[in-house]
C-alpha cells in the first residue's frame, strides 16, 4: 500500500522533495580535472600509474594527486580514482601500498570491480570509500544488495540497465546509485570485451583496449565481398549516450551521481559537456514546475561532440537505427582556440593563450562556467608586447585582441573548423 503524501496548510499535497544528484566528471590528466572542477563538475574520476582501464590517458602520478585533491577542495569537489581492471595474479603484488597512498593523498574513492581490490582496500585503506564499478555489469537489485553487503558504498549500474529497472533497484536497497548519462557506448557488454585481445593482443580488462568496434571492417560471405567498391565500410560502432534533454527523469529516478565519460576526450569536450550539464540540473532543481531544456545548451553538446547521440538504454534497447554504420567523423565541429588569461576592463581587451591557429576577421566564440556566451570576430590582434599580428600560430603564445563583452580567466574561446 502506498504512503499518503504530507499536506501543506491549505490542503495540497507535499511533492517529495527533490535531491541534487552528484555530476561526476573525467579528468585524463590535471589540467582536464581543473577545468573539469571550474566548469561545475562536483566530483572527478581519475586514473592513476597502475589498476586503471585507460592505460592510454596521461594518468596521474601520487603527487599530482594531491594535486588535484587540494585543488578541488576550495570548490567542495571529490576526487576518485579508477582501480577497475580485472586482476591476474602477477597484479596482486603492490595493491596494500598503492591503495594507502591514495588514501595518504585524500583520495574519496575508488572505482574497483576485482573483488581482490575490494577486500585490500577494506583492510588497508579503510578511508577509502568503494564505489562498484561498471565492468562488474550489475543490472538487479539482488546483485546491488549483495555488494553493498560486501562492502560497497556505491554501485555504478551497467549501461544497460533501464529506467525501471532503476527504480526496483532504489526500492530494494538503500545504497548510492551511479549510472552514466553522456558519452560513449561499448558494443560490448558494459565493456567485457575481447576484440582488442584477439586482434592486437591488448587487454581491454587491464587498460588495453584499442577500439576495436570502431575500426572499418569488410564483410565477406565466404570468399564473396558484400560490399561493392565505394560502398561505406561495415562498422559496430554504437552511437554516444546523450541524457541531457531528460535531466527531470534522471533526477526523479533517485540516480545519486550523474557520471559523464570521456577520460581519453580533449579539454573542449570536458568543459563544454560538464558546462552544459550543470547549468541544466541547476536549472532544473531551481524551478521543476517550469523547466524546458535550453536548445542553447543541447546545441553546445554539438559542438563539442563527433558522433550522433541516443538515449542508450534508459527507455528501451536499442535497435538497428541506434549503431554507426557509415564512417565517422573525423573532427568535432569546434576546436579549443584559446584560454583567458585576463581581462583589461579600462581598454576592453582580452589577453589569451593561443590553443589553436586562429587569426584575424576569423569568426570566433567565447564559452564560460554558467552560461557566459557570445560571439565576434578577430580584430587588431596584437602580441603581448603590442606588435600587430597577422596570426597566432605558435602553441600557447600569449595575444591581446578587443572583445565586445567581459570575460574571466579560464573562459574558453573556440572556433569553427571548415566543413
Amino acid at each position: 500500500m502506498a504512503l499518503a503524501q504530507p499536506e501543506t496548510a491549505n490542503g495540497a499535497k507535499e511533492k517529495p522533495a527533490l535531491r541534487r544528484p552528484e555530476l561526476l566528471a573525467p579528468a585524463g590528466n590535471l589540467e582536464k580535472l581543473k577545468f573539469a572542477v571550474r566548469y561545475g563538475a562536483d566530483a572527478v574520476y581519475i586514473g592513476g600509474q597502475k589498476y586503471g582501464l585507460r592505460s592510454n590517458a596521461d594518468n596521474f602520478t601520487l603527487e599530482e594527486m594531491k594535486e588535484a585533491v587540494e585543488f578541488a577542495k576550495p570548490y567542495g569537489a571529490r576526487v576518485f580514482v579508477t582501480t577497475n581492471i580485472i586482476a591476474h595474479n602477477e597484479d596482486i603484488a603492490g595493491v596494500e601500498d598503492y591503495l594507502r597512498g591514495l588514501e595518504a593523498a585524500g583520495i574519496s574513492a575508488i572505482i574497483v570491480a576485482d573483488p581482490m581490490i575490494i577486500e585490500t582496500c577494506r583492510r588497508a585503506a579503510p578511508g577509502l570509500e568503494v564505489h562498484l564499478s561498471t565492468q562488474q555489469s550489475t543490472l538487479n537489485w539482488r546483485s546491488v544488495r549483495y555488494w553493498k553487503d560486501e562492502g560497497a558504498d556505491r554501485v555504478v549500474l551497467a549501461r544497460e540497465t533501464s529506467f525501471a529497472e532503476i527504480a526496483e533497484i532504489k526500492r530494494h536497497v538503500d545504497i548510492e546509485i551511479e549510472t552514466f548519462v553522456h558519452g560513449a557506448m561499448c558494443s560490448s557488454f558494459s565493456g567485457r570485451c575481447v576484440l582488442s585481445n584477439h586482434f592486437t593482443g591488448r587487454d581491454s580488462n587491464r587498460g588495453g583496449c584499442c577500439q576495436s568496434c570502431r575500426w572499418k571492417y569488410d564483410l565477406y560471405a565466404g570468399e564473396e565481398a558484400l560490399f561493392a567498391e565505394g560502398d561505406d565500410p561495415f562498422a559496430m560502432g554504437a552511437k554516444d549516450l546523450c541524457m541531457l534533454e531528460h535531466i527531470p527523469e534522471l533526477i526523479r529516478s533517485g540516480v545519486d551521481s550523474f557520471k559523464i565519460e570521456g577520460r581519453m576526450r580533449s579539454i573542449h569536450y570536458v568543459a563544454t559537456v560538464v558546462n552544459a550539464y550543470r547549468q541544466a540540473i541547476d536549472a532544473y532543481l531551481a524551478d521543476p514546475e517550469h523547466y524546458r531544456t535550453d536548445p542553447k545548451l543541447v546545441e553546445e553538446i554539438a559542438k563539442a561532440a563527433n558522433r550522433p547521440v541516443n538515449t542508450g538504454f534508459y527507455f528501451a534497447e536499442p535497435g538497428h537505427a541506434d549503431h554507426i554504420y557509415t564512417p565517422e567523423e573525423k573532427g568535432v565541429p569546434y576546436d579549443f582556440a584559446g584560454l583567458v588569461l585576463e581581462y583589461d576592463a579600462a581598454n576592453g581587451t582580452a589577453l589569451i593563450e593561443q590553443r589553436n591557429h586562429f587569426k584575424p576577421g576569423q569568426e570566433i566564440e567565447f564559452v564560460g562556467p554558467g552560461g557566459l556566451f557570445f560571439r565576434q570576430r578577430v580584430e587588431d590582434l596584437r602580441d603581448e608586447d603590442g606588435n600587430p599580428l597577422d596570426a597566432a600560430r605558435h602553441p600557447l603564445q600569449k595575444v591581446r585582441f578587443p572583445v565586445q563583452q567581459p570575460v574571466r580567466r579560464f573562459d574558453m574561446m573556440r572556433k569553427k573548423n571548415p566543413n
